[in-house]
């Protein structure tokens, strides 16, 4: 299945499209690594960042925060399997994820792709 990459929503366009989902990575203090799905990345970190009931219990108390890796991926059933793959990965192989992006700039995310395609 190839991923459904439907234009993202604006607020105006809420009827029109669906929501694009967005896999993000975050990096805790102590150098662990949280993958996540939102519609809304700077948000979602915004939240995490707060320590309340919206951000994810495993990330509280462990900041600073930092968002490592974040790509539109488009559907949210797309994204669910995307983020449970990623999950199994080991924290290797989610750094070198994370650096490819930094190398090889924003749009490149070869992997992912490819992961993608297999659904």
């Amino acid at each position: 299945m190839t991923p459904s990459l439907a234009p993202c929503v604006v607020a105006s366009d809420a009827d029109t499209f669906p929501p694009c989902w967005w896999l993000y990575i975050i990096e805790m203090a102590d150098g662990r690594l949280y993958t996540g799905i939102t519609t809304d990345v700077e948000r979602r970190l915004t939240e995490h960042r707060a320590g309340g009931r919206r951000g994810a219990r495993a990330l509280r108390g462990k900041g600073p925060l930092i968002l490592r890796y974040s790509r539109r991926v488009g559907a949210h059933s797309d994204a669910l399997r995307l983020e449970a793959a990623i999950k199994r990965w080991s924290a290797a192989r989610k750094r070198a994820l994370c650096q490819s992006a930094l190398v090889d700039g924003p749009g490149r995310h070869d992997e992912i792709d490819a992961l993608m395609a297999t659904y």
